[in-house]
Protein backbone atom coordinates (compact mmCIF):
# COMPACT_ATOMS: atom_id res chain seq x y z
CA UNK A 1 0.00 0.00 0.00
CA UNK A 2 3.12 2.63 0.61
CA UNK A 3 4.59 2.75 -2.39
CA UNK A 4 7.69 4.87 -2.29
CA UNK A 5 10.17 5.29 -5.26
CA UNK A 6 13.32 5.17 -4.30
CA UNK A 7 14.05 8.10 -6.26
CA UNK A 8 11.73 10.18 -4.67
CA UNK A 9 14.04 9.55 -1.45
CA UNK A 10 16.84 10.56 -2.93
CA UNK A 11 15.87 13.57 -4.32
CA UNK A 12 14.16 14.39 -1.02
CA UNK A 13 17.70 14.11 0.70
CA UNK A 14 19.28 15.93 -1.34
CA UNK A 15 16.49 18.72 -0.71
CA UNK A 16 16.73 18.69 2.56
CA UNK A 17 20.99 18.94 2.54
CA UNK A 18 20.74 21.41 0.19
CA UNK A 19 18.58 23.61 2.41
CA UNK A 20 20.57 22.42 5.36
CA UNK A 21 23.71 23.72 3.31
CA UNK A 22 21.53 27.32 3.01
CA UNK A 23 19.94 27.61 6.21
CA UNK A 24 24.20 27.15 7.31
CA UNK A 25 25.30 29.85 5.05
CA UNK A 26 22.85 32.13 6.45
CA UNK A 27 22.96 31.75 9.44
CA UNK A 28 27.12 32.39 9.64
CA UNK A 29 26.29 35.24 7.65
CA UNK A 30 23.56 36.68 10.31
CA UNK A 31 26.43 35.45 12.55
CA UNK A 32 28.76 37.59 11.12
CA UNK A 33 26.63 40.67 10.79
CA UNK A 34 25.85 40.41 14.44
CA UNK A 35 29.86 40.17 14.96
CA UNK A 36 30.43 43.34 13.34
CA UNK A 37 27.31 45.15 15.07
CA UNK A 38 29.05 43.93 18.81
CA UNK A 39 32.21 45.42 17.62
CA UNK A 40 30.87 48.62 16.31
CA UNK A 41 28.69 49.10 19.49
CA UNK A 42 32.38 48.17 21.35
CA UNK A 43 33.89 51.09 19.88
CA UNK A 44 30.82 53.35 20.10
CA UNK A 45 30.72 52.55 23.75
CA UNK A 46 34.60 53.34 23.93
CA UNK A 47 34.19 56.58 21.82
CA UNK A 48 31.26 57.96 24.39
CA UNK A 49 33.49 56.96 27.19
CA UNK A 50 36.17 59.06 26.29
CA UNK A 51 33.97 61.75 25.21
CA UNK A 52 32.34 61.80 28.71
CA UNK A 53 36.27 62.10 30.29
CA UNK A 54 37.34 64.46 27.98
CA UNK A 55 33.96 66.70 28.47
CA UNK A 56 34.08 66.18 33.07
CA UNK A 57 38.11 67.27 32.26
CA UNK A 58 36.71 70.65 30.62
CA UNK A 59 34.07 71.37 32.89
CA UNK A 60 36.24 70.86 36.17
CA UNK A 61 38.75 73.29 34.62
CA UNK A 62 35.93 75.71 33.46
CA UNK A 63 34.96 76.48 37.43
CA UNK A 64 37.59 78.57 38.21
CA UNK A 65 37.38 80.61 35.01
CA UNK A 66 35.01 82.33 36.89
CA UNK A 67 35.97 82.31 40.34
CA UNK A 68 39.02 84.56 39.52
CA UNK A 69 36.09 86.71 37.10
CA UNK A 70 35.10 87.27 40.66
CA UNK A 71 37.90 87.98 42.20
CA UNK A 72 39.00 90.25 39.87
CA UNK A 73 35.67 91.99 39.99
CA UNK A 74 36.39 92.61 43.31
CA UNK A 75 39.15 93.37 43.24
CA UNK A 76 38.43 96.32 40.74
CA UNK A 77 35.85 97.38 43.11
CA UNK A 78 38.55 97.55 45.94
CA UNK A 79 40.74 99.66 44.15
CA UNK A 80 38.47 101.99 42.59
CA UNK A 81 36.74 102.66 46.35
CA UNK A 82 39.99 103.53 47.74
CA UNK A 83 41.10 105.54 44.46
CA UNK A 84 37.72 107.75 45.26
CA UNK A 85 38.17 107.81 49.02
CA UNK A 86 42.30 108.52 48.55
CA UNK A 87 41.07 111.77 46.70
Amino acid sequence: MNDTDPNDAITVALELERLRGSLEAGFARVDGSLALLVQRSDQTDKQLADHERRLDTLERSRWPLASIGALAAVATVVVTGLEITAR
